[in-house]
């Protein structure tokens, strides 16, 4: 073998041996992000409600069904368990997220209570339910003014609702302005003869 065929035989030893060291460098760095690599909450909440979906026997509706039962035992935790299931099979469902704000309210999670309510209103903006719910949470929570703005969504949709009244003397004696909380008691009175706590909040306004 002459010197020029050894030469030339090196080089194309050596030009494999770099190759094959790229080729295990790339295939390394792809191990090595596959081992550090997290998904997003995203990509888990994804997952997860296909799972939900795949594995639950039950449908949206029995889900709510049993959501119901439970909290009508007082078995809040599992109600929100039973409607957050019920979610995942049937997202954008206004009466599921109402309902998973409610309770969520009831058992002291404002902030879910809210995120969920928002949701429902992005579902169906006209339900006076929603902005009454989410308007006591504002309040709650001392944001007078978002509590103001919804109790006024709903008086825009209906505006003979004595609730919305009650709730809204509530908020008005929170921000002190006795005088309109007044006003508000006597209108839920005036439309629900029979409301018995508005009746007896006015009273107290009266003695004082």
């Amino acid at each position: 073998m002459s010197v020029l065929q050894l030469l030339m035989l090196g080089a194309s030893a050596f030009f494999a041996f770099k190759i094959y060291q790229h080729i295990q460098t790339l295939e390394d760095d792809q191990n090595i992000q596959r081992e550090d690599y997290e998904p997003s909450q995203d990509e888990k909440d994804e997952d997860y409600a296909k799972a939900m979906n795949t594995f639950s026997p039950y449908s949206a509706e029995e889900l709510v069904q049993k959501a119901d039962d439970a909290y009508q035992n007082e078995d809040e935790q599992k109600a929100l368990a039973f409607l957050s299931e019920a979610n995942l099979k049937a997202p954008n469902n206004a009466e599921i997220l109402f309902k998973l704000g409610f309770i969520s309210a009831k058992v002291g999670d404002n902030t879910m209570a809210i995120r969920y309510y928002k949701e429902s209103l992005d579902v169906d903006k006209d339900d006076e339910f929603v902005h009454n719910s989410l308007a006591s949470v504002y309040r709650a929570e001392k944001e007078f003014a978002s509590a103001k703005m919804h109790l006024n969504d709903s008086l825009s949709i209906d505006d003979t609702n004595a609730l919305t009244y009650y709730n809204y003397g509530n908020l008005m004696i929170d921000m002190g302005n006795e005088d309109v909380a007044r006003e508000m008691y006597a209108k839920a009175i005036e439309l629900d003869p029979e409301f018995k706590e508005a009746k007896e909040e006015l009273e107290k306004l009266q003695k004082d």
